[in-house]
């Protein structure tokens, strides 16, 4: 059994053991199939994420509260496809691995197995494509972002949606309120899908500000990030990460 290490970045605690799970990989080396995704996310080169990313089974991706979270995986004890000396990778999970349960073995993403379905690109840094799948040893890690976290507003005059990305620190958000310049105060939130938050009060021609805060208890106010004249799809710097 693993010491129960902790590991504290600035005021930031994330679990520092290394666990056991494997992975396997989706689309091709271009990435396109990893695209969008459960997580809410939609063009990964454009929101920063690149390749850099995976898909978690169900046992890790926590009903996608572990969206935007970040992870250190190494190819661990199959030296057959393992490449010597290959170290590890970090992703970011932007993606579900559904369970199947149709077949009788084989269903790696099913539960309760941690399994990590990564971008081609990523499951060849490690070990040889024609694996398929691998043993391999993860962790949380912090995760660095250039920049601030970006706010792209979304859904209708009736129902305004946020997607949250690029975010720092342990990468998974919890909370999320938002105060229209009009509402005077701030508006909780609620989880729509993975990375998207929703609320049903009007705020269209308002300026919108954000309280944040990320799976261990940080919380970070991104004041007047959006102007008055915002309009549906565009996407705003919070100019502060975690």
């Amino acid at each position: 059994m693993a010491a129960n290490r902790h590991m504290l970045m600035g005021n930031q605690m994330i679990d520092s053991n290394w666990y056991d799970a494997h992975a396997t990989f989706y689309g091709d080396m271009s990435g396109g199939d990893t695209m969008q995704g459960a997580c809410g996310y939609g063009d990964l080169f454009k929101q920063g994420y690149g390749l850099q990313t995976t898909a978690l089974s169900t046992a890790l991706f926590n009903n996608g509260l572990t969206c935007g979270a970040c992870f250190e995986i190494k190819c661990f004890n199959d030296p057959q496809w393992c490449y010597p000396k290959a170290g590890s990778i970090l992703v970011t999970a932007t993606n579900f691995c559904p369970p199947n349960y149709s077949k009788p073995d084989g269903n790696w993403c099913n539960p309760p197995l941690k399994h990590f379905d990564l971008s081609k690109p990523m499951f060849t840094k490690l070990a040889y494509y024609k694996a398929g799948i691998i043993p391999v040893k993860y962790r949380r890690v912090l995760c660095y972002k250039k920049g601030g976290v970006q706010f792209q507003i979304k859904g209708n005059p009736y129902l305004t949606l946020v997607l949250l990305y690029n975010v720092g620190g342990v990468g998974d958000v919890k909370d999320v309120k938002i105060k229209g310049s009009s509402t005077g105060s701030w508006l909780q939130m609620s989880r729509n899908w993975g990375v998207n938050w929703q609320t049903g009060t009007k705020l269209v021609g308002q300026g919108l500000s954000f309280q944040v805060t990320t799976s261990e208890g940080k919380m970070i106010v991104f004041d007047n990030v959006v102007p008055a004249n915002w309009q549906f799809n565009q996407v705003f710097d919070g100019k502060k990460n975690f």
